[in-house]
């Protein structure tokens, strides 16, 4: 009884910090949802505006090759944590639950490395680009202002493999099958 009583102060201890992080991720990625309709409804505006007057918005094209890089980099920890990475069914359509737990915990862990990789050389990245700085050709937007939104989705996308890793491991010893978590649901 001990044992058990253990076990769920563990998960309750987890609980709420992971269902925290969840809730960032989120609202991460429905920021860069938010970003990329603002982009339309300026790349729309800029083509009415070039269309009727042929004025289009200065540096329209930077601006948006700017902050869809942006916007793709918020959307991968949310891709991680809800299993939303490209996988192929028919590999797995046979396989037993907990074969399916220990692949998901290859594939996270293949995830966080990757996100640490990625991290450490966007970091170097910024660096040389604030050491020596390039803008924009037709506005004065710096190209280091991409790296700092890169770098905290790459950190968030480390957070959410922890959690598809921690969820594989308890899929693997019998657990709610991941992408089902009943202790993580939001």
């Amino acid at each position: 009884m001990a044992a058990s009583s253990q076990g769920g102060q563990s998960r309750s201890r987890w609980a709420r910090p992971v269902s925290l992080a969840r809730a960032v991720i989120k609202y991460w990625a429905l920021l860069g949802g938010a970003i990329l309709v603002a982009l339309v409804i300026m790349t729309a505006a800029s083509a009415t505006m070039n269309v009727l007057f042929n004025r289009p918005f200065v540096g329209d094209y930077e601006v948006v090759k700017h902050f869809v890089a942006i916007a793709a980099f918020m959307f991968l920890p949310y891709c991680q944590l809800t299993y939303s990475n490209v996988t192929v069914d028919i590999f797995t359509e046979r396989v037993s639950d907990r074969t399916k737990s220990a692949m998901v915990v290859l594939s996270s862990l293949v995830a966080a490395g990757f996100s640490l990789l990625l991290l450490r050389q966007m970091w170097l990245g910024m660096q040389d680009y604030i050491t020596y700085p390039q803008a924009m050709v037709s506005l004065p937007i710096h190209l280091w202002t991409a790296f700092p939104p890169a770098l905290l989705s790459l950190a968030l996308l480390f957070l959410a493999s922890l959690i598809t890793i921690w969820e594989g491991v308890r899929g693997m010893r019998g657990a709610p099958a991941p992408g089902q978590p009943a202790l993580l649901a939001d």
